[in-house]
């Protein structure tokens, strides 16, 4: 089973990019914005999960006798943060597949379309 493409209507594919195409794709406004775009929503929101991971980690190892309290019947704060990460991984993931869909992909289609039409 092939894993390629079928050729575009008219039989034949385009010229793949050169090495030198890449470069100066990667060297342009439109590929640094995109870079820019990705970065300042990936890395601030990576780096706050991983400080709100290490906090639910560091209380239930240091702050015992707070995650046991009780909330109500047999639910306690570790529980309920527990799950609460659980949520907030989901959160992450539908809200960066969001933004996606809305600011990366079409930036990124925008350079695809330019370097595979040789604009």
């Amino acid at each position: 089973m092939s894993t390629e493409a079928p050729p575009p209507p008219g039989g034949t594919r385009p010229a793949a990019p050169t090495a030198q195409e890449f470069a100066a794709v990667q060297q342009s406004p439109e590929f640094a914005e995109l870079r820019r775009s990705y970065r300042s929503f990936a890395f601030p929101l990576t780096v706050a999960f991983i400080a709100w991971y290490l906090l639910y980690v560091l209380l239930s190892n240091y702050a015992g006798g707070f995650m046991g309290t009780k909330l109500f019947g047999n639910i306690n704060v570790a529980l309920v943060l527990g799950l609460a990460q659980f949520a907030s991984t989901f959160l992450i993931a539908w809200w960066y597949s969001r933004r996606a869909a809305t600011v990366l992909d079409p930036q990124a289609e925008a350079i695809k379309s330019r370097m595979e039409g040789g604009a």
